[in-house]
């Protein structure tokens, strides 16, 4: 009975010892857990930044800038006395021209880091690239493009060659210098990056429509618009250039159909559209001059040519078209000049130099006496209305009824004389009126070595109108 009461208790002294151990086995466990899960943490924190500004420094390399960032900002997070990964996260800002943001990460890694060099050095080609872009954007407002140029290129895209609005505001500046080519390319490079930039799809767009590419600057904006349908500038461009296109086809359709005045609003209202638009404005001009040639309105025709040819100074039809829009004003010399230039431009072109003949010989027709015009007559008039004229003119100028300018009206007399004496004779008018040299027929135009009714310098010479004349003039008589 004993034995069983005594190995009962040892039992529950044995139970109690064995749930007391493992009382205090828990109690070790728990207590190192509470103690070394702080340090553990920090290793595995420490362990897990390495390994983003690893993985951010790859991305780096690549240019995948945001993902570097996303993983520079986590390194941070996870360990915020990692210096490399604010030098990094610095770094990337700058080159994508976040200035702001940049500088605050300089200074931090210069808190951890106090006088190095490098980043000292970083922070000031930040503070220059910023002080640049500002510069180049004031100037951009301003007109000096050339100067805003040289910032961007030589100081924003060096220290910040990410930078996209470095970029777009370089093409805008190349644009402005009508560089188009060149703003293609950098337009170019930047749809490489990013194939929906809206701003660079417009500016890329402009420039082949200044090159007077119409269908593809039309497929920039169109891209643009399925992009975003309420881009404003995209908007205003794309249907700008429909309304330029369509007004264009009006003009050249009325001119085709013979509506020459229509044409000329036409033509005038597309100028009007846009009038720096030289690529496409030049033949503009050119049609607008060929239908004011056309209607005989001479010097609006020469004012629309002369814009064509300061436009492009080799278009040998703008050439052309002045020359005859000079004959109009009856600016001879001037035809004959263009004409000359047009012909040496194109010798093989028969109908410049059929018009180059015309012109050289009304500048030749301009230089003779314009009979018709000394006796105040018509080209058409009659032998009746000839001969009135002279008898009116002749009495009019008659050296005795003019005793106190008796030189000019000697000089007179002879004109109208030999005006008549031209244009009585059916031949010699005939001659007269090809143009030919009124010299070959001994007129000499009224001067020297011609016809002379003073009989060579005396004043005693004889014309009778037939059936007398009353009151005669001394020893004047006057003969038909």
């Amino acid at each position: 009975m004993n034995l069983s009461i005594f190995s009962s208790v040892m039992e529950g002294v044995a139970w109690r010892g064995w749930l007391y151990t493992v009382f205090i086995l828990h109690f070790v466990f728990a207590c190192q857990f509470l103690l070394l899960q702080p340090l553990v943490s920090a290793l595995d924190g420490k362990a897990d930044a390495a390994e983003l500004l690893d993985r951010a420094s790859q991305s780096i390399k690549v240019k995948r800038y945001n993902e570097a960032l996303d993983d520079l900002n986590a390194a941070i997070e996870a360990d915020p006395k990692l210096s490399e990964a604010y030098l990094h996260r610095a770094s990337t800002l700058r080159q994508l021209c976040r200035y702001q943001e940049s500088e605050s990460s300089y200074r931090k890694f210069l808190e951890l880091k106090p006088g190095n060099r490098a980043a000292d050095k970083e922070l000031s080609q930040l503070l220059q690239a910023r002080s640049a872009l500002e510069s180049a954007i004031s100037l951009l407002d301003s007109g000096d493009y050339t100067k805003a140029l040289e910032y961007v290129d030589k100081i924003v895209l060096v220290f910040s060659p990410a930078c996209s609005t470095a970029k777009l505001l370089k093409v805008k500046l190349l644009l402005a210098t009508k560089d188009y080519s060149s703003a293609i390319a950098e337009s170019g490079y930047i749809l490489k990056e990013d194939e929906n930039n809206l701003e660079a799809l417009l500016l890329r767009g402009r420039a082949y429509y200044y090159l007077a590419d119409h269908d593809v600057a039309m497929r920039h904006y169109q891209k643009g618009l399925r992009l975003d349908p309420e881009h404003a500038d995209l908007k205003k461009a794309y249907f700008g250039l429909k309304n330029l296109l369509k007004k264009t086809k009006s003009a050249e359709d009325n001119l085709n159909k013979g509506k020459l005045r229509l044409a000329v609003e036409d033509y005038k209202g597309a100028i009007s559209l846009d009038p720096d638009h030289h690529a496409h404005n030049v033949h503009l001009h050119l049609g607008l001059c060929k239908v004011l040639v056309k209607l005989g309105r001479g010097k609006e025709a020469l004012t629309s040519c002369t814009e064509a040819l300061n436009i492009d100074g080799d278009l040998t039809e703008a050439l052309v078209q002045r020359g005859e829009a000079k004959l109009l004003t009856e600016d001879w010399e001037g035809a004959v000049d263009d004409l000359k230039l047009a012909a040496q431009k194109s010798p093989q072109d028969m109908a410049v130099r059929e018009a180059l003949m015309r012109a050289e010989k009304a500048l030749k027709m301009s230089k003779r006496k314009d009979w018709y015009k000394i006796l105040g007559v018509s080209k058409t008039a009659s032998i009746a209305e000839i001969k009135r004229a002279y008898k009116k003119l002749a009495l009019q100028w008659h050296p005795d009824k003019n005793v106190e300018n008796r030189e000019e009206a000697e000089n007179k007399f002879q004109e109208i004389a030999a005006a008549y004496e031209v244009l009585s004779d059916e031949e010699k008018r005939t001659r007269y009126d090809r143009g030919e040299d009124i010299d070959e027929m001994g007129m000499g135009g009224g001067g020297g070595g011609g016809f002379n009714p003073f009989g060579g310098g005396g004043q005693q010479f004889t014309f009778t109108f037939d059936g007398g004349f009353p009151g005669g003039f001394g020893g004047y008589e006057f003969h038909f």
